[in-house]
């Protein structure tokens, strides 16, 4: 299993954590201390687990907009994108929970044309507004033939939006571009016209599900 990189330092601070807790029950001979020793070992296992980072396949194309992120669908619906679209585009939300692999992935392949990081409150992120007022990244990608925004906004618990993306670099479709920690959302912004091919209440599979189909 692979962890995310920026999980390492929580995963090795869980780990000391725990084999303090063997030691010290192992010197004091004390329930109460193995106790603790056990709940700091599942602990451990809880870190490790939501840092996970899976190698995922899955279709491509060019026409194909892949899920950047693992969740539940819990909005489609067309507004207003005026940052990089432009205009009028369909913006479907994908939920993570703390469960969920928290790695985000490109859903398309192109240059990285916008990148804008916005701080923000920390309101619920299954929240209609939670799209517009908490902290986020907003990663805008130019395929061959149309425009792409997707954006990472923090939750009620998530406090650190990852984001490997840079103006310029060449977006991979699936290829891992950052994280956010601990329960999030993920917004994509896709043009009218194209084909949306998920339901409300779907989960979807960072690189692996299409969530969308582009117009030709």
């Amino acid at each position: 299993m692979n962890f995310a990189r920026e999980g390492i330092p929580f995963i090795l601070i869980a780990m000391a954590l725990a084999a303090a807790g063997y030691v010290a029950a192992l010197a004091r001979r004390s329930w109460p201390l193995w106790l603790l020793a056990f709940v700091l070992t599942l602990l451990v296992l809880w870190v490790a687990y939501f840092f996970r980072d899976p190698e995922r396949s899955g279709p491509r194309g060019d026409t194909l907009v892949i899920s950047p992120a693992d969740g539940r669908v819990i909005e489609i619906k067309e507004v207003d994108e005026p940052a990089f679209l432009k205009g009028r585009a369909i913006r479907i939300s994908v939920f993570m929970n703390v469960f969920n692999v928290h790695v985000n992935r490109y859903p398309v392949s192109g240059k990285v044309a916008y990148v804008h990081y916005n701080p923000g409150k920390f309101l619920n992120a299954a929240a209609e507004k939670a799209s517009l007022e908490n902290e986020q990244s907003s990663i805008g990608v130019q395929t061959a033939t149309q425009k792409v925004l997707f954006r990472q906004i923090a939750g009620l618990i998530a406090r650190r939006i990852v984001t490997y993306s840079r103006e310029g670099d060449d977006a991979e479709q699936g290829a891992r571009m950052g994280l956010i920690r601990f329960g999030s959302r993920v917004d994509v912004f896709v043009p009218v016209g194209s084909v949306v091919k998920v339901h409300l209440g779907e989960r979807p599979v960072a690189g692996t599900t299409v969530l969308a189909e582009l117009p030709k």
